[in-house]
């Protein structure tokens, strides 16, 4: 008889354990300048251990818990002495531990992680709001750069200095000519009425006896510029305004240095600046900004402006940098003068120019495309201008300097961003060399987790153009393009959530995101499509008001947090989340309970008993950009029947609330809500099912969705199932879903027996598919199937990620590594890799709460080979295509099935 055979199914034995490693307080791997006096302390077991039994924790401000016998490494709360603002130590800790053999070990010491806390009260400030004084406030797009600075003497060399700044716009700061930190575009992007992150530095090495200068360069940034598809602008706010705190540490006591109206404001190289626009700089018009501008002319005094102190808070993500550097790989000089330089890569940030010509402007217009002549086009990437139907706004992204000819000047516009692969350097008499011009990817620094690769290269290079999407739409917020919008919208999110979070560590920067999607909720519990968002009553556009409350969209309130809680086991995400999820769930079931579609009330006054659970009315973005599908036509969208597509998020809503409601432990909660979905699931059954069992507006999506989100009975699956399989027949094997079903399509397929077809749709190379953007050479993801058409023209943007979302397939299906139902932080997982497409090897790896998760596969005539690498505190659950499942803990496990074929019986398995 054929057998399984794990070659070590008990684990192989592992050195003994080092030290716990992976130290990180509330997901943060730097916890400086944060503002919670009882943080959460996390760390990964030492690699061998199989689980851990106890821990010590010990800290520089005389903190030590002792031996605590518990497994819990993860989220273990601070209780050593009350932190205060200014408070810092360094912690580190030590474990005990099983190993595969079942002795107990105890590890190393871990290294040791910094915290240090910021300024946590309005009392801890003495430094004041200060701004320019503007007689004249330019445009929208075209103001300038301000910089602000202060001159004081030291006696000596401090034994600290800490830093502490925010703005209402876009700051840098610097001392002694020298730029503070490494931070990019602080203080970053919130929703700035309720929450402004103030960012924490050690200068101590930036400062020295005698004079020392520290000064400010500030600009419009998310606060005042132009944002967004309508371009609008003053959203928080008509003035800029700087708030900076330097505190000096020596052995005569504590020196402040804040601001306030004795700090001098003087005009700086920036003649303008704006995240969409871009950045014009004149080194000719003064001193640099990262000079010591002391003596500088044209000096004002600072204006003092209100400002509030409440909202100033710390990080809760990680910052946003420059993570990587790229060089040209062609570098062509046109006819007309422009050279154009390709970086190879759509990405998103800025370049660095060092070749400049003294007294002439050189202007940088970035772009994802090319036009018939070889420059840079934009034509694809201007919105529509709402205010003048017909018309189309600017896109942006176009940078100028004019060098003064000092030595040394380098342009690099760290007021703006961009989304590009080309730049068309215009204006530049000598020919750039590749040294010349440099591409700085600017994303929030987030740790990478997960890997893919297979024997198949078009699929590896599938999964790399997701994670480059990813990454570039990773700033601050998950944005929907680096380029025309730059927004949050909270659909895309909640679509690609789960695949960005098995990618890389999204936890804090999904909790900051939902910060601000709590405070952007309106009162009567919508939540608004983009986030941050200063409301309707910031924005010009009728349609930014009324097309919020979507389903799909508000419903990333629960779906988002539900993911986030899943990858990283923080329950008190759903517990931050949980009043404006139940606000957003009473406007959805007050819409639906008191309000009927017009068309339905027409064909019946009398409602039948489930349409109170239906929820038809309304605007709905509903199956956005639908192969096939109509034209977008928002304001047709406002009186549509999109019932179908919105009781089924009723529907996913409800039952995933109910799951959240068991997670915090409200049982008669859950309970209700358990009862309620299913209340709507069958209205919706009953609704939108024929006597036959088969969709009743039939598409690719509502046959996902119906299957996804379990809205028809068990009996009922394989005829919907059915319809489904020959709805993409009749599509030519093509996928036919649009924005929001599309991530479902393939997992649905393959878990109603259909594997081979949800391959043939991977694999698919015409239009619409994955693969023509691979084939056509995209390096991200495509707003649409057709972002470059079969002429090579563009349409709309080419860096989407919302698309990618098929990666998670090739995750948790082709490698088959998936978090079981029910679990938490991957304390459970199910290894099941489904080969097809005539793959024959496939690997992924995850690094999980509970440490390095693998597994890989090959396959060849002779079988399967799996190996499976499993954490301490995990349990795996493997699932081959022959015999029963095989339960497995932490260590390494080899698996081998030898070639079947299907008539032969159920083999047993042998362990070793």
């Amino acid at each position: 008889m054929t057998a399984i055979s794990p070659d070590a199914a008990v684990g192989e034995r592992l050195p003994a354990p080092a030290a716990p490693t992976r130290l990180r307080v509330e997901h943060l791997r730097e916890a400086f300048g944060i503002t919670t006096t009882r943080p959460r302390l996390s760390w990964t077991p030492p690699r061998g251990a199989t689980g851990q039994v106890a821990y010590r924790i010990t800290a520089t401000n005389g903190w030590d818990t002792g031996r605590v016998d518990s497994a819990q490494h993860l989220l273990v709360p601070y209780s050593g002495p009350a932190l205060e603002a200014r408070s810092r130590f360094e912690w580190q800790v030590r474990t005990w531990t099983i190993d595969a053999g079942g002795s107990e070990n105890v590890s190393s010491w871990s290294e040791p992680m910094p915290v240090e806390l910021g300024l946590l009260d309005p009392t801890d400030w003495t430094a004041q709001w200060i701004g320019p004084s503007e007689p004249e406030v330019h445009a929208p797009g075209e103001r300038p750069g301000y910089g602000f600075h202060k001159t004081f003497t030291l006696a000596s060399v401090p034994e600290a200095a800490r830093a502490y700044a925010t703005a209402h716009g876009i700051y840098e700061l610097f001392l002694n000519g020298e730029r503070v930190g490494d931070q990019q575009l602080t203080p970053g992007s919130t929703s700035y009425n309720t929450t402004l992150q103030v960012q924490a530095y050690d200068v101590t090495s930036l400062l020295r006896p005698g004079i020392n200068t520290v000064m400010a360069v500030l600009t419009d940034g998310w606060y005042r510029g132009t944002f967004g598809f309508t371009r609008d602008a003053d959203m928080y706010g008509t003035q800029t305004a700087l708030l900076a705190q330097l505190e000096i540490q020596s052995g005569n006591g504590r020196t402040v240095i804040g601001t306030d109206e004795s700090w001098l404001v003087t005009g700086t190289e920036i003649v303008r600046a704006d995240l969409m626009a871009g950045q014009y700089v004149d080194f000719r018009g003064g001193r640099s900004a990262a000079a010591n501008v002391g003596a500088a002319p044209k000096a004002s005094a600072a204006v003092v402006r209100h400002g509030s102190y409440d909202t100033l808070a710390g990080p809760v993500a990680p910052p946003t940098r420059v993570i990587e550097e790229l060089a040209p790989v062609s570098i062509i000089r046109l006819a007309n003068g422009h050279q154009v330089v390709d970086f190879g890569q759509n990405l998103h940030g800025w370049v660095r120019l060092n070749r400049l010509a003294p007294g002439h402007p050189v202007t940088l217009v970035y772009g994802e495309a090319l036009d018939a002549g070889g420059d840079v086009t934009q034509d694809h990437l201007r919105p529509l201008d709402f205010r003048r139907p017909g018309q189309f706004l600017p896109a942006g992204q176009v940078d100028q300097v004019t060098a003064s000819g000092a030595p040394a000047e380098v342009f690099e516009p760290r007021h703006t961003t961009h989304g590009f692969q080309y730049v068309s350097v215009q204006g530049l008499p000598g020919d750039l060399a590749g040294h010349d011009i440099t591409a700085c990817l600017v994303h929030t620094d987030l740790e990478p987790l997960g890997t893919f690769r297979c024997s198949d290269g078009r699929l590896n290079r599938l999964h790399e153009i997701v994670r480059w999407s990813f990454r570039d739409n990773a700033c601050e917020v998950p944005t929907d393009c680096p380029q025309r919008e730059k927004a949050g919208w909270t659909g895309d999110w909640q679509l690609f959530v789960p695949t960005a979070a098995y990618l890389y560590d999204v936890t804090g920067f999904s909790r900051k995101w939902l910060r601000d999607v709590r405070a952007d909720q309106w009162d009567n519990g919508v939540i608004a499509n983009i986030s941050p968002s200063p409301g309707p009553g910031a924005t010009s556009a009728d349609f930014m008001a009324f097309v919020n409350g979507s389903a799909g969209w508000g419903d990333a309130i629960v779906m988002v947090p539900w993911e986030v809680y899943r990858a990283s086991g923080d329950a008190e995400i759903l517990a931050e989340n949980w009043a404006a999820m139940n606000r957003w769930l009473g406007f959805v079931r007050n819409t639906a309970e008191s309000r009927r579609h017009p068309a339905r009330a027409a064909a019946s006054p009398v409602p039948a008993a489930h349409e109170q659970y239906l929820w038809d009315t309304g605007f709905h973005w509903g199956e956005w950009m639908e192969p096939g599908g109509p034209e977008p036509d928002l304001f047709a969208a406002r009186s549509a029947d999109h019932g179908i597509v919105a009781t089924a998020y009723y529907r996913n809503t409800t039952a995933l609330m109910a799951r959240i409601a068991d997670v915090l432990g409200l049982p008669e909660e859950s309970l209700a809500l358990a009862a309620l979905s299913e209340n709507i699931r069958q209205a919706w059954e009953t609704e939108y099912l024929d006597s036959s069992g088969q969709v009743t507006e039939p598409s690719q999506a509502n046959c996902v969705r119906a299957l996804a989100f379990d809205l028809v009975s068990p009996g009922r699956r394989p005829v919907v199932t059915a319809q489904l399989v020959s709805l993409v027949r009749a599509a030519g094997t093509h996928v036919g879903t649009g924005f929001l079903a599309t991530p479902h399509l393939l997992p649905v397929l393959a878990d109603n027996g259909q594997l081979d077809l949800a391959y043939e749709l991977l694999m698919q190379d015409s239009e619409p598919s994955w693969l023509v953007m691979v084939d056509r050479g995209a390096t991200t993801m495509w707003e649409l199937w057709n972002g470059i058409d079969a002429a090579g023209a563009p349409h709309q943007s080419l860096n989407h990620y919302s698309k990618g979302a098929v990666a998670s397939f090739l995750h948790r299906y082709t490698a088959g590594l998936r978090q079981a139902p029910g679990s938490a932080g991957y304390e459970r997982i199910i290894i099941e890799p489904r080969p097809g497409a005539g793959l024959t090897s496939a690997a992924t790896s995850h690094q999980g709460p509970r440490g390095l998760i693998q597994v890989e596969w090959k396959k060849d005539d002779g079988g399967l080979q799996l190996r499976a690498g499993v954490p301490a505190g995990t349990t795996a659950e493997v699932r081959l295509p022959v015999g029963p499942p095989a339960v497995v803990g932490p260590g390494t496990h080899h698996f081998t099935v030898p070639a079947w074929d299907g008539t032969r019986p159920q083999p047993v398995r042998s362990m070793q």
